[in-house]
């Protein structure tokens, strides 16, 4: 296979409109831009939430109540048995083992969907409630990396 043999080929691809290229075409002169005015010049137009210089409806209405959006702990969650079906040969299961199922450097929550058939170690930042006891009753261990 060579590089022009590569589909689509070019007859099959649809045109784009040419614009501003003379009254034949249907958009010529103006381009479809309408005449004069702000959204008629180059780079024209205005930002999102723009209302013509009337007090935009985001600052109109007032700021109400607390978020800790910013600030709030944003965990990467993996099931017990997603542990069972990957490390079945495996006693102790690290935090660099549990990357492997999410974006590396943040925090991984361990939650209990799926049971746990044997003894393991885990070590992850957090555990939920039934994934700690699900472990704890198998004789294995849940070590939780934050306080």
């Amino acid at each position: 296979m060579k590089l022009h043999e590569i589909y689509p080929f070019a007859s099959e691809k649809k045109t784009g409109k040419r614009r501003g290229r003379g009254p034949g075409g249907g958009l010529g002169c103006t381009s479809g831009k309408g005449n004069k005015g702000q959204n008629a010049r180059s780079g024209g137009g205005t930002r999102p939430g723009f209302e013509g210089g009337q007090m935009p409806l985001v600052r109109r209405l007032p700021k109400r109540g607390f978020t800790n959006a910013g600030f709030r702990v944003k965990y990467s969650t993996v099931n017990l048995e997603t542990l069972n079906r990957h490390f079945e040969d495996r006693e102790e299961i690290s935090l660099e083992d549990l990357y492997r199922f999410c974006p590396r450097g943040r925090p991984v929550k361990v939650l209990g969907r799926g049971s746990v058939d044997r003894k393991m170690k885990v070590n992850a930042h957090a555990f939920s409630k039934s994934a700690a006891e699900k472990i704890v009753q198998a004789g294995g261990e849940a070590n939780s990396l934050e306080g």
